[in-house]
């Protein structure tokens, strides 16, 4: 598959897919640790989910306390998202707005978001662009999460599940984030623990400026 093949219909049919086969399993998967850790840092506020998919890491936020836009093409996974919110209860639900909204175009509100995690999204424009555009999302103090599954496993050479993607590298997160305005907390490739699977780069930033 091409890269100009990742459309929102190839998602959509993948969401559609995933859900009549394995839609249990798809409603359990946890939130992403990586998320949980940082999140769980932090005094709750207004967090942005960008490219929810199925909404483990929305629903944890509001669960916690925090108020959450969650973004996502696929209206089949939102489907779900927002049906699992609803089972939590409505103070749970009422802490979530799900918005049907294209990443490739689609930008936050400006400085509006004290937490703003962008996990796994395959980016089909300008990746420098993408990255530019959801981190002035962030608000003074607040917290950037950006994290990409590289589609070659370094060690092996072999194509990872990512394969065909285009996600966030470090160096696409860090040469973007001006030293004047963000302060790193991390900024890594972290191998992934099922052997095969590749490395994630990871980058945390705080906005200072």
């Amino acid at each position: 598959m091409t890269r100009d093949q990742f459309d929102r219909q190839t998602w959509e049919r993948r969401w559609t897919e995933a859900l009549r086969e394995h839609g249990d399993a798809v409603a359990q998967r946890p939130p992403n640790a990586y998320a949980l850790d940082v999140a769980a840092g932090l005094a709750p506020g207004r967090a942005l989910d960008a490219g929810c998919g199925h909404g483990a890491e929305a629903i944890w936020l509001a669960a916690a306390g925090w108020t959450v836009a969650a973004v996502d093409f696929s209206a089949t996974a939102l489907g779900l998202a927002r049906s699992t919110a609803e089972s939590m209860g409505a103070e749970v639900a009422g802490r979530i707005d799900w918005v049907e909204g294209d990443l490739g175009s689609w930008a936050p509100e400006p400085g509006g978001f004290d937490l703003v995690t962008c996990l796994y999204v395959h980016v089909a424009g300008s990746v420098p662009e993408f990255v530019a555009r959801m981190a002035g999302g962030v608000a003074r103090g607040g917290t950037l999460l950006m994290v990409g599954h590289q589609p070659v496993d370094p060690e092996t050479g072999e194509p990872t599940p990512a394969a065909g993607q285009v996600q966030v590298g470090v160096e696409d997160v860090v040469g973007v984030l001006d030293a004047s305005t963000w302060r790193l907390v991390v900024a890594e490739e972290r191998r992934r623990a099922q052997a095969g699977s590749g490395v994630d780069a990871v980058v945390q930033a705080v906005r200072v400026g």
